[in-house]
């Protein structure tokens, strides 16, 4: 960590526990390091919408949200890569015409989080903000993000080549799969912020479990993997960790 100077952790399953808090030993620790000049940074696939109440608590110098779509330096935004309008709705009429017209799907704008789900995720988590139900039916907005719950590899293979022009990323808690502009990956996002920021990926230390993780690992400096991590975030990784849940970024924040 000596040339360390910026710490990028992704949210669910790395900063985040299964609870979807954050330990007071890891606000501590990220306190210590705040302290001595280096820059805090989330890096999420979660839209900003969605990460608010992390994002309040931790203040962070850099957000990276909606997978890499949008990237933020002490508030202000740097890059941000959407779809338009026309290209949003192709994209829901594709996820419907191949999984159904039932199938859950997440749209990801600047301002909000939309949501078609049987159930309101917000009675599951607290934590999700302030997201707003639509049936999709008529969605007309920009858009950064698309996710949509595909249950048949079959079905996810046939999205991913009728949506060519998108990064396509699985994660692997559930049936999910994310839907990005080709530029929009955390490891663009890394690159963007290098270049305002006037610091290298080799200083950076970054931390993550899944899927979308692997490429921003790779790219930095040093790339942690949780002890939770899938095995092959944790094989991609310089090192290995504890777990979410057994306070692994604060233990290792405190031995270096």
């Amino acid at each position: 960590m000596g040339n360390c100077r910026l710490l990028l952790f992704d949210l669910d399953g790395t900063l985040l526990r299964s609870d979807k808090t954050i330990s007071q030993a890891t606000l501590e620790a990220l306190h210590r390091c705040r302290e001595k000049g280096i820059l805090i940074g989330i890096s999420t696939s979660r839209g900003e919408q969605n990460a608010l109440s992390f994002i309040e608590a931790l203040q962070p110098d850099i957000l990276i949200a909606s997978g890499g779509a949008l990237v933020k330096y002490h508030g202000g935004h740097i890059y941000k890569a959407e779809f338009s309008k026309e290209e949003t709705s192709r994209m829901i009429a594709a996820a419907r015409e191949v999984c159904g017209a039932e199938c859950e799907i997440t749209i990801d704008t600047v301002d909000a989080h939309y949501w078609n789900y049987k159930i309101d995720p917000r009675k599951q988590d607290q934590s999700w903000g302030d997201s707003i139900y639509t049936d999709f039916a008529d969605f007309r907005e920009s858009s950064l993000k698309m996710c949509v719950e595909i249950f048949e590899e079959c079905q996810a293979m046939r999205l991913r080549e009728l949506l060519d022009w998108c990064d396509c990323i699985r994660f692997s808690d559930g049936y999910w799969y994310k839907f990005t502009k080709k530029t929009a990956t955390k490891e663009r996002a890394i690159q963007e912020i290098c270049s305002v920021c006037g610091i290298s990926a080799e200083e950076i230390t970054a931390f993550g479990d899944d899927y979308a993780d692997i490429g921003m690992l790779n790219l930095c400096g040093t790339g942690i993997a949780m002890g939770n991590a899938i095995s092959e975030v944790r094989e991609q990784a310089d090192l290995v960790i504890g777990s979410n849940d057994e306070d692994g970024i604060a233990e290792y924040l405190a031995a270096i």
